[in-house]
């Protein structure tokens, strides 16, 4: 219905114009009926007022000083004897002919001055017509140059969108980018084949047609195209794959067209497509079949990065961060001859990455730039600088002078984890929420394959977080992802530690729903073991694959490479697992109840408990594995 109304009001709105237009000319055209009408602006008469005879019995009477007669408008101008300077004359309308008057103002000394107002009216009437034909001269320029607007709009509809820059000036350089130490030696390399392609011509090396940037949503591919731009001094071509795609067909296609003739015409030359995946998806796939224009555009693309004519001095460059959707065509040598791999920096390249950011932020001496890297695993430099940047302004509300490491540490949980809320009452949902993070904590702490834990604390978190036990997680299990089958069990025990606790603790009965993010987890780890990393007695044989992503149409029916019998054998070996864990986990809990009461009590007065006090509370009761005394030791 909306849709509907739009289109009336688009048809309303030309006759609106129209109508508009009409009335005004309209009005403008009756000002010279107006001002023809009326008297001359500045022109009062005065008060009284003469006939023809009576201004002849004045004149004889000696009263009138000056005549000014105008024949064209049969008018006399009159000045009496004594009348102010200022003052307007009186009017007197005259005959056709005058002769008495005349011969009675000669015979009366009385002054004559004959006028006209021939020019003066030729002179008002052409200013009125001026001033209703300029505003209909404006409305028809006006006009015309909308609809030449219209109709370049037209003719430019299948240019090309690409923003175009002789010299990239993105102020960004190779030393701006960190953590990706590889990916940038492997560009360094087209930076030099735009700067010095004789050097690599000379031995019969052929310039790379395309580079593909790969990787996660945010670990600076975009920036590195940036660098590339801002080194190569070349003409640069930056477009968004998205942009290529229109609701016509053959739009996207002479975009195109447009883009690659643009780019012969300034080779050499470098050409940046953002999320190709939007134009370069594989053709003839999904439900209901492919996209007609995004496959005229994609073919389009194919010819021109290696069709029949060459494109030399041209380098392209995409990034995605799906290069499973992509066409194979796309991929060949030819097209794109390096797919570069950027992925989430090691603890070396985040340090790196801290350092470049920091750069423009007041840090205190006191923040330890490495400790901050090391407990990110997993970050990318988007995150990295989205974590300075919210320590920042953690900082500011404070009224501090610089970041200290209470505002990194705040930055890191409310990202990782949300943000903290008020803390709880002393109630019993405070105390069971206690005894639930301590069983994690201190299994975390116990297991010598477990990941050493950096703090619990039970203020609660946005997205109904009561608590939570934050352990420094293992950087070269999570990089590798070779994880142990001793890592991954003690994983599932200490996962299962808070539901344990509440169980020994308060009993069956008792136990909340507070664990089930914990049984997720447990779940997917326990069939992990069993179906992909063959961990138990089904065999060395991988049941499932690791990307199960529906695209496309393709997997749209999850299909099991295994009989029914087996996927009973695969649930109780699942089950088994999990049962087994928090077997064990229950057992330490029972075995170090009184351990658990006074961490409990601890951790209600304090809410928060650090991972260096925490072992050295539970190094008094029991003997804390080697792993733990050297997290205890390093401090």
């Amino acid at each position: 219905m909306k849709n509907f109304e739009e289109k009336g009001l688009k048809k309303r709105q030309p006759a609106k114009r129209a109508v508009l237009t009409g009335t005004l000319a309209a009005g403008l055209m009756m000002l010279p009926v107006m001002f023809g009408s009326s008297p001359v602006l500045g022109q009062q008469t005065d008060k009284s007022s003469l006939n023809y005879g009576e201004l002849i019995q004045e004149v004889q009477q000696g009263k009138i000083k000056k005549v000014q007669i105008d024949e064209t408008e049969r008018i006399a101008k009159v000045y009496r004897d004594g009348q102010n300077e200022g003052a307007n004359p009186i009017r007197v309308e005259l005959l056709d002919r005058n002769t008495e008057l005349i011969t009675v103002l000669k015979n009366n000394n009385v002054v004559l001055e004959r006028v006209s107002s021939t020019g003066n009216r030729a002179a008002v009437g052409f200013l009125i017509n001026l001033i209703w034909i300029l505003p209909l001269v404006a409305l028809m320029l006006l006009f015309i140059r909308r609809s030449a607007n219209a109709s370049s709009q037209a003719m430019n509809f299948g240019k090309s969108k690409a923003r175009f820059q002789m010299e990239a000036k993105t102020g960004v350089k190779f030393e701006d980018v960190a953590g990706i130490e590889e990916a940038k030696e492997e560009l360094q390399e087209v930076v030099t084949f735009l700067k010095q392609p004789e050097k690599f011509t000379a031995i019969g090396a052929k310039i790379p047609k395309g580079v593909l940037l790969v990787g996660p949503p945010g670990t600076g591919k975009t920036l590195l195209a940036k660098a590339i731009a801002g080194e190569a001094a070349v003409p640069f071509f930056s477009i968004s794959g998205s942009e290529f795609v229109e609701m016509f067909v053959g739009v996207g296609a002479s975009r195109v067209r447009d883009l690659f003739k643009k780019a012969k015409d300034n080779a050499p030359c470098l050409i940046f497509i953002d999320e190709i995946d939007a134009v370069g998806r594989q053709r003839g796939a999904g439900i209901g079949g492919g996209n007609d224009e995004r496959e005229q555009t994609l073919n389009q693309l194919l010819t021109e990065m290696d069709g029949f004519e060459g494109n030399t001095g041209i380098i392209i460059i995409a990034a995605t961060n799906r290069p499973d959707v992509l066409d194979a065509a796309l991929l060949r040598p030819g097209r794109f001859d390096r797919q570069v791999i950027v992925d989430a920096p090691d603890r070396k390249g985040r340090l790196e990455i801290l350092k470049v950011h920091a750069r423009t932020k007041k840090v205190d001496p006191s923040v330890s730039l490495e400790v901050v890297a090391r407990r990110t695993p997993g970050f990318t430099g988007a995150d990295l600088a989205n974590l300075l940047n919210e320590a920042a302004i953690l900082t500011a509300r404070r009224r501090k002078e610089a970041i200290t490491p209470v505002e990194i540490d705040d930055a890191i949980d409310r990202l990782t984890i949300g943000l903290t809320l008020n803390p709880l009452l002393d109630s019993k949902k405070k105390r069971l929420i206690a005894y639930h993070e301590v069983g994690h904590a201190l299994l975390a702490t116990l297991l010598e394959h477990s990941d050493a834990l950096n703090k619990v604390t039970i203020i609660p978190r946005s997205g109904g977080v009561g608590g939570f036990s934050q352990l420094i997680l293992n950087e070269d299990l999570i990089d590798s992802g070779l994880y142990t089958r001793a890592w991954i069990k003690d994983n599932i025990t200490m996962t299962l530690g808070g539901k344990a606790a509440e169980t020994e603790v308060f009993g069956e009965a008792e136990v909340t729903g507070g664990a089930s993010n914990d049984l997720k987890m447990v779940t997917n780890l326990a069939r992990k073991m069993v179906t992909m990393y063959g961990m138990s007695d089904l065999g060395l044989v991988a049941l499932e694959s690791q990307n199960q992503d529906v695209f496309l149409g393709r997997d749209w029916m999850s299909r099991n490479e295994y009989s029914e019998e087996m996927a009973t054998n695969i649930d109780r070996k699942v089950r088994e697992i999990a049962n087994s864990c928090y077997q064990e986990a229950r057992q330490i809990i029972r075995e170090n109840r009184s351990l658990i009461d006074r961490l409990v009590d601890l951790l209600i007065e304090q809410e928060t408990i650090e991972g260096e006090q925490f072992r050295q509370i539970v190094s008094e009761y029991t003997q804390l594995p080697e792993k733990q005394l050297a997290v205890s030791g390093n401090g």
